[in-house]
């Protein structure tokens, strides 16, 4: 396997393929879709700037998917850029033949598997942090792990959580679900939760603390020891009010 770390601008990730030419597909495919998102924001400056539902008309895949996907979650279309980029970068190596593809672009995973894989949760100050992984079964379709935390990086938060990761087969769903997911969850409070039926996620998994909360459809999860050198540190655009 294959492990390459990629930073553009804000763009911050790490892609792991099993052939390198599936590397460079998957460059590709996250400048394709930056340019999309800039050229957005150049023609609609609001686009990056609104921490609220907008869905203006827009003529290209990945903002078009970011602003549809945040709008049902309720926030802005920025919460879903690291997620759709990531996707796009997945796409690419997909199209280019790759079997396996992963793309961690600051904590938002796309992926296709054609074997098991086991993705660490890194949260924080929590005592779980570090000590617990997803196992992901075999993947012929392109997944979503996005994750969102109040307590861990730059991007601006309303809420408490350590991590929430939400699990979807569209990515920006996932990475826009995170953010709202984590700005509104408490320990004692999760009615956040009852709002996700018919949105497209299929899981989500909540810290807080030394709680943790589960809900819908999710892999199982398993002690494990994380590497945090293996963390992908930032996310796309991080300052404009995404988490």
């Amino acid at each position: 396997m294959i492990r390459e770390h990629f930073e553009f601008r804000q763009t911050i990730a790490t892609i792991l393929a099993d052939d390198p030419r599936h590397i460079e597909a998957a460059k590709s495919g996250m400048l394709a879709a930056r340019q999309e998102v800039e050229r957005q924001i150049t023609r609609d400056p609001y686009f990056a700037a609104t921490l609220e539902p907008y869905i203006p008309k827009i003529p290209e895949r990945t903002p078009d998917r970011m602003a549809r996907a945040a709008a049902v979650a309720g926030i802005g279309p920025m919460a879903a850029v690291a997620g759709a980029i990531a996707w796009a970068g997945v796409e690419a190596m997909v199209e280019d033949g790759a079997a396996f593809a992963l793309i961690d672009n600051g904590g938002d995973i796309a992926l296709v598997s054609g074997r098991e894989v086991k993705i660490g949760i890194y949260a924080g100050a929590s005592p779980l942090s570090g000590r617990i992984a997803f196992l992901i079964p075999p993947q012929n379709e392109i997944l979503g792990i996005c994750t969102s935390s109040a307590t861990v990086g730059p991007s601006i938060s309303f809420g408490t959580a350590d991590a929430v990761t939400v699990f979807s087969p569209d990515v920006a769903v996932a990475d826009a679900w995170a953010t709202a997911i984590c700005n509104r969850i408490t320990a004692d409070d999760t009615s956040v939760l009852d709002a996700l039926t018919g949105t497209g996620v299929s899981g989500v998994l909540a810290v807080i603390g030394d709680a943790v909360i589960r809900w819908g459809d999710l892999p199982p999860v398993v002690r494990a020891r994380v590497d945090e050198r293996l963390i992908t540190a930032g996310s796309d655009w991080q300052y404009y009010g995404r988490s």
